[in-house]
This record gives structure tokens, sequence and C-alpha cells, in this order.
């Protein structure tokens, strides 16, 4: 042996891989990792394991490159798991690795060890490992990170017995792998052909656009066939500015709907989206008559279980590019899309439409947007325009919890961007305590929770489902101010329509992260 730890190898494979900031929750099981840490390494302590992962996931999506996330053996990567599970539905590419007891202690199943640890985060990982001996780990970790950043993306998990860490091993030298790839030149080929002889073309886009750079592509295209630009259900990232002309809203995710929203489309072409994702049930066909699909996925699950279409396998940058390529010489006009908005009227208590509004006209042009707000997204739709690539975050998954730790993540990953992010006054208490590590960090995060005292969203729900005075929808008496006083965090509640503006602007002026808590009505809307 070289006389090199399994540490110090470990460290080095991070290092030149990118991964220096690590995120997590240590635990008994991990600390040996942490003896003698290289100077270059950045700690963030999440003060509990989903956030952590979750705060990884939004470094990861801002930065385009794989995170690291350091749990604490089986009970650790249960309370992370449904951020695990978002990860996976975000495509977001994390190394995650958890402590094991000391090999010596496993054949008598000891206090905090993972019985089948490498079966605990399945099936929401790619890939799942815990080496065979200790100085197969800096090699587990780099297959971790390759497989997590070979589309499609998502999480590897690797766990590591606290005791392999003393071990010694060999170096391992970094490889790399590429990639992006372009789909088969004959279908790419027919989507443009289709194009071209379109009369009435649709793109839908979909979060793949925005996480392979495709945005301005994506604009060329819509721009040289004048098609109607809409964005695929339940997005978790957006592939096309919301204020361009050619933009014509966001698509239904029920069947019926979506089909009576695309009516009249010729040709329809799916930009990394799924073909579609639904949350209510209807029947009837998929596609308004006369309709035909392609669709455009790096993920050969979501081809598969797609019902219609012709799916071309390819990156989409590279895929778009191609297909702007091989279109027809002649540029169409830009389709017209949806008309702007009125300005909703200012009311006491405050409707979640004019919050909407009144943020985006005076948030940071630049600013990024991290959104958990599920009773308020019509309003945001409405009134909050994305502007600009990574300039919004959701989570894929429908889970709560994700939004503010995602948010920290986010400032992390973007320095010397604002990040604004909209919570749900339920949603905010799955992981309040992200606030303490924006604190922590002194980020420039601007938390805006919509204050309806209850779980809109589940009474919107309910309503629809004919079910009468469900239980558990209601949260009164939570006091923001006060919780985000205790993580460390500035804070005011408006509850007057005149006062939102400063408040707002108190918060996007301020250098460290803020927490504006609104009052609004608690009237129950529709959600699609």
């Amino acid at each position: 042996m070289s006389g090199l730890t399994v540490r110090q190898a470990t460290h080095d494979v991070m290092r030149a891989l990118g991964m220096t900031t690590i995120f997590g929750n240590p635990g008994s099981t991990e600390l040996r990792f942490f003896k003698d840490a290289p100077d270059d390494f950045r700690y963030v302590l999440a003060l509990q394991e989903s956030s952590a992962v979750a705060m990884a996931d939004g470094y990861a999506q801002a930065t385009a490159r794989a995170a690291f996330v350091n749990l604490h053996s089986a009970v650790g990567v249960g309370h992370a798991l449904g951020s695990i599970f978002t990860a996976m539905r975000n495509r977001t590419p994390l190394v995650i690795t958890a402590g094991q007891q000391n090999r010596a202690l496993l054949p008598t199943e000891p206090f905090l060890f993972a019985e089948q640890a490498t079966e605990l985060p399945r099936p929401y990982v790619k890939w799942s490992s815990e080496p065979a001996r200790a100085q197969d780990v800096p090699a587990a970790i780099a297959r971790a990170y390759y497989t997590a950043m070979q589309r499609p993306y998502g999480p590897a998990f690797v766990s590591i017995p606290e005791d392999d860490w003393d071990g010694e091993t060999e170096p391992l030298a970094p490889r790399q792998i590429v990639g992006e790839f372009v789909g088969d030149a004959a279908g790419l080929r027919a989507v443009a052909a289709a194009l071209d002889a379109s009369s009435r073309p649709a793109l839908v886009v979909g979060p793949g656009v925005d996480r392979d750079g495709a945005w301005h592509v994506t604009v060329t295209l819509a721009e040289r066939t004048g098609a109607s630009v809409w964005v695929s259900p339940l997005s978790s990232r957006c592939g096309f500015p919301e204020d361009h002309p050619a933009f014509a809203g966001f698509l239904t995710p029920d069947r019926r709907k979506l089909r009576d929203q695309l009516a009249g489309h010729d040709v329809i072409v799916v930009l990394g989206a799924p073909v579609f994702t639904y949350h209510v049930p209807s029947d009837g066909p998929f596609l308004p008559d006369g309709a035909t699909l392609f669709q455009l996925v790096d993920d050969p699950g979501a081809a598969s279980y797609a019902p219609v279409g012709t799916a071309v396998l390819t990156s989409l940058g590279p895929g778009v590019a191609e297909i702007v390529k091989a279109l027809m010489g002649s540029v169409r006009p830009v389709a017209t899309g949806r008309a702007p908005r009125p300005a909703p009227v200012a009311s006491d208590p405050m409707t979640g439409s004019f919050v909407m509004h009144t943020i985006d006209g005076v948030r940071p042009p630049t600013s990024i947007v991290v959104e958990e707000a599920p009773s308020h997204r019509n309003a945001l739709h409405d009134h909050l325009l994305i502007r600009r690539p990574g300039g919004f975050y959701a989570a894929a998954s429908g889970g709560l919890g994700y939004a503010l730790p995602a948010a920290v993540g986010v400032a992390l990953g973007s320095p010397g961007e604002r990040v604004v992010c909209l919570l749900g006054d339920g949603s905010s208490l799955y992981s309040i305590q992200a606030l303490w590590t924006a604190a922590q960090e002194a980020l420039p995060v601007s938390v805006v929770i919509f204050d309806n005292r209850g779980y809109a969203a589940l009474k919107a729900f309910a309503q629809t489902m004919g079910v009468d005075r469900p239980p558990g929808v209601d949260l009164p008496g939570i006091d923001f101010v006060e919780l985000a006083d205790g993580f460390g965090c500035a804070a005011r509640r408006v509850e007057q329509a005149d006062e939102l503006e400063a408040a707002l602007r108190w918060s996007f002026e301020s250098a460290g992260p803020t927490l504006v808590a609104v009052a609004v009505d608690d009237a129950v809307g529709r959600l699609y």
C-alpha cells in the first residue's frame, strides 16, 4: 500500500471532481471522514437530513454539477428519503453518502447500524453500494459521481463503514465521461420536416430545456417555426421566457383540459418533459384530433411510458440545435401568445394574485425564484413572470419541504444573485429550520410566506372531491416572525396591502436572509 488513507484518497477524488462543498448533518458514524479535513473544503450544516439533501439539490441544479451529501446511517437516510425522491424526480445529480457502523460490530447488529443499507434508498437512486473492502471506497465515490452525471441525471448512494476511513488504499486517478449526446439524425430531421409542414405548431417546454442549457436555442426554434410555446404540466424549471410573444401559457395536469388547450395544433413537439404529467384523472384521447406529437428527451424511461407520439432520445441542447439547422430557410411570423393579465386589485386581506403581482414589480430583474406555494401556483403563473435561464426552481415530486432548503443551495451556487423563495405557510413548516443555515451563511435569500392559516390546496381538493370538513387542514396561531427571529433571520409581518411593497423592498435590499410573512385571504380557488 501507498500509506495513503481512504479518507485522503477520497478527499483527493472529491477535489478532482469539483465536490469540495459538503452538505450534511453529521453523526458518530461519519466523524472519521472529517478528520484532518482539507482547508479548501466547505461544510454546510443543515439541521435535518432532508434539508441537507434539498440544499444539495438546489446547489447542484444551480451549478449544473453533482453535489455531495453526507447523511447519518439508517435513520438519517430515512429522514432524507423524501428529498432523495424529489432529487430523483428533479433529475438532480447528487452523490449521497451515509455512515455505517464499524465492520467489526456488524455481525451483532449494533446500535446505529443500517441493515441492508444499499436497499434503503432504492428505488430512488440510480446506483447504490456499500464497498466490500475499505480500499474500494474512493472508487465507489467516483463511480457514484460518474453515474449521477450520466443522463438522465439523478442521485447515487454509497454506504461507508465508519472504520474504513482510516484504512489504506492506492491513489485513484479521476476520469472523464462525456455524457452529452445528439439523437438519431433521421429522427431529428423528421421533427424538423414536420415543423416545416405544420400550419400551427406547438412546442411544449419541460424542465429538461433549462437543465440542459437549451433556453436560447429553444427561443430560436419557436421564432423560426412560428410555434406557440406551452410549459409542460407541473414543470419544476422554466425553459422559455414568459414575456415572449410566442408564450402561450401552462398546460394543465388533466388529460381532457390539456387536450383542449392544445386544440388546433397539428404538430406538437415536447422538449425535455414527459408526455404528459397528470395529477387528476380524466379520460378520452391524449391529443387533439389530427395532431402529431414528437418528444425530445434524454430519459429512456420517459420515452418508454409515453402513451402517444414518436420519441427521439437526445441531449436537449444539441438535439434542438440540429432541428434548427434542418429547418427550411423561411422564418414564420412569431405566434401570438397569451395576453398580459390585468393587475389585481388591492384588498385586505390580500389575494395571492396581488402578492405575486407586487413581488414581480419590485424584485431584482435577475433574481431567482424558488417556489412551494401549491395553492398560489396559478397566481404565480399569471403575475410573476420568469424571464431568464436558471430563474425558477420547484419540486418535481409534489412533496413539501423542498423549496426553503433548496433556496439555500441555489443561493450558495449562485453567488451575488438574489433568491426569492415563495412558500405556503403549511409548506414552510416542513423545513423551517433551513432559515438557520441561511442566516449562518449570510445568504441573500428573501423568503415570502403566503399565510392563509391552513393547507389551502387540500381544501381545494376536498371541495373538488366532495369531502365535507376534512380534518387537519387548518393552521392557526403560528408566528412566523418569532420563528425566523429564533433562527437568526430578520423578519416582518404584513397585514395591509399598502404595507406590502415597502416590506418587499426591505427584504430584497437586505444583505442577508429575511422573511416576510404576508396575511392572504383563505379563499379556496381552483388548482387546475
